[in-house]
């Protein structure tokens, strides 16, 4: 029986891989999975060696302060995986902790295979860090095509697979019966799938949901979360007198609610593709400590924190981000343009071409577990 680990560092991750692995399960039921991922995988029947959670930190001033955490957490996973000698190590995403991973692991045993998935972002910041890939990864698959130049100029075996969650998959319906939604309008809110976003998110949103009920009490919001991240969510609630607001975590219903959305408060990440994905508005929004922002504004090398405003070069979606990023703000933005549906629509089209440039003509997913069977079967 063959072997594969699956490596991921946060919950973005550890559904992407999902979407991957429940592909790859279809096309070969001979693989035995070891990994470090979340309730997405988990619900796959796949055993994670801990808790992602303790892994998941939010800015370079919170790693720094659990540097000796990560490291020996680092080099436990190291340990697992080669106990487990998979055929392939799988990384998603998270380079800073399963690129480190994966660079041990092939100096200890160069016949692991190494694929990595979700190409680290060398064109935002660290491009040095290509030449340095190339030691230790086997294979990268990538989201957008505009990532291969970075790649090939290195000689990098890599494949555009596109990205599993703008794929268009045929929707799965559920009831919705028993949410307390009726005739009213519904928001998306989405605070993030660290617990480190969440804190400080969260209270902004809720605070952003009070000020709509001044005014527009028509609306009804809906966060929408990871099964980890539920309890956390709402224990916020309890605290926060709002009628008008409730948490999903199930995906079928969570695209469903999106679906049928007038807007959407997005955190800056993987979720605000999902959004443009299902034809809603949104806004972007995110906050970092001051220290934490001014360093990453002196790594970075872009403009924007959105990849649809990235590619594009300038601000189709709104970013509230900092000082920005206020229930005031929010309120202002959100408002504008329920206000102006033209402005909605155009940023609706916008977002639709350049998804339309950026997705992959086959199935993603599939696509990606067929690259992973290939190299179990050669």
């Amino acid at each position: 029986m063959k072997r594969i680990f699956i490596l991921t560092g946060e919950p973005s991750g550890d559904r992407l891989a999902s979407t991957i692995i429940s592909k790859l399960k279809k096309q070969n039921s001979n693989i035995e999975f070891l990994s470090v991922g979340g309730s997405y995988l988990g619900s796959l029947g796949i055993k994670s060696i801990f808790d992602l959670k303790d892994i998941t930190y939010l800015g370079f001033t919170s790693v720094l302060l659990n540097i000796f955490k990560i490291r020996k957490k680092i080099n436990d996973t190291v340990d697992e995986i080669i106990k487990f000698n998979p055929d392939i190590l799988f990384s998603v995403d998270s380079p800073d902790f399963t690129l480190r991973v994966a660079e041990k692991v092939k100096k200890l045993n160069k016949n692991i295979k190494t694929i990595h998935y979700v190409a680290p972002q060398v064109w935002i910041w660290r491009k040095n860090r290509v030449k340095k890939i190339k030691n230790f990864i086997d294979h990268i698959l990538l989201l957008f095509s505009f990532e291969k130049k970075y790649f090939d100029e290195e000689n990098i075996k890599n494949t555009f697979v596109g990205h599993p969650l703008i794929e268009n998959n045929k929707k799965v319906k559920t009831s919705l019966e028993n949410m307390a939604i009726k005739d009213k309008k519904i928001i998306s809110i989405y605070p993030g799938s660290r617990k480190s976003e969440i804190t400080v998110l969260l209270p902004i949103q809720l605070k952003f949901i009070k000020l709509m009920n001044n005014k527009y009490p028509d609306y009804f919001f809906i966060f929408h979360s990871t099964d980890e991240n539920k309890k956390l969510i709402m224990n916020y609630f309890e605290n926060a007198d709002l009628k008008n607001i409730d948490v999903i975590s199930d995906e079928n219903i969570k695209t469903q609610i999106l679906s049928k959305s007038v807007f959407a408060v997005c955190k800056s990440g993987t979720a605000s593709l999902q959004v443009c994905n299902e034809n809603v508005p949104s806004i972007i929004i995110y906050k970092l400590s001051f220290i934490n922002f001014m360093i990453f504004k002196l790594l970075v090398n872009v403009k924007f924190a959105n990849i649809i405003n990235i590619i594009n070069d300038r601000e189709v979606i709104p970013e509230l981000l900092q000082s920005e990023c206020n229930a005031e703000e929010i309120y202002k933005s959100v408002i504008y343009f329920l206000k102006n549906p033209e402005y909605m629509n155009k940023q609706i089209n916008d977002c639709k071409k350049t998804l339309e440039g950026i997705r992959s003509k086959t199935s993603s997913s599939s696509e990606a577990a067929s690259i992973l069977n290939k190299y179990l079967v050669s």
